[in-house]
């Protein structure tokens, strides 16, 4: 199959699903890119869930992630701490009204849908040629790949069975091994 058509392919598909997101997000009074800025804080890591990790998650500028964060701050929808260790940072995560946002949002009726009658082994099969696109993309491009922290090379699991990040020297839970992270760097 050509480039071209994988391209047409990815490209409508993507299009039919922010579609079906757009709705979504205007059922709950947000737009997009809010939209957007909840679902990446609902999945990211303790490393991640600052404004300068949404804007560089999203390709955004600054200005507009801080507009963002508001309106969902001012919604309820997420809420904001300071970080114990360096007062200047500030953390974001996702209130109990944000997380039922997320969990009637994504991933959206119409993929939900499309996948129910599918074979068995073609969800599988779909995420891991579309793991490896992106991971192909990403190192393209340069930039973060804000991977999950379990396949990142700072991922540690040491004999006692314990997670830890090589490069933080943190513990890590089975859940942290399992969220975004901007500082994750491709294995391998």
């Amino acid at each position: 199959m050509s480039t071209h058509a994988i391209y047409e392919y990815l490209e409508r598909i993507a299009n039919l699903i922010r579609t079906d997101i757009r709705k979504s997000g205007m059922a709950h009074g947000l737009q997009p890119v809010q939209l957007e800025a909840l679902h990446y804080l609902s999945r990211c890591n303790r490393y991640s869930n600052n404004p300068v990790a949404v804007a560089e998650f999203l390709g955004l500028t600054k200005g507009t992630v801080s507009q963002t964060l508001n309106v969902l701050e001012q919604s309820g929808l997420i809420e904001r701490w300071p970080d114990p260790r360096d007062k200047r940072l500030v953390h974001l995560g996702l209130t109990r009204a944000g997380e039922a946002v997320m969990e009637q949002s994504i991933p959206p009726a119409l993929l939900q849908t499309a996948l129910e009658d599918v074979s068995p082994e073609f969800p599988d099969e779909a995420v891991a040629v579309l793991q490896a696109l992106l991971r192909r993309l990403q190192q393209a491009n340069g930039l973060k790949t804000f991977g999950t922290c379990k396949t990142c090379r700072h991922h540690a699991i040491g004999a006692d069975g314990g997670r830890h990040c090589q490069l933080t020297g943190e513990a890590l839970t089975d859940l942290d091994a399992e969220k975004l992270c901007r500082e994750h760097a491709v294995s391998g």
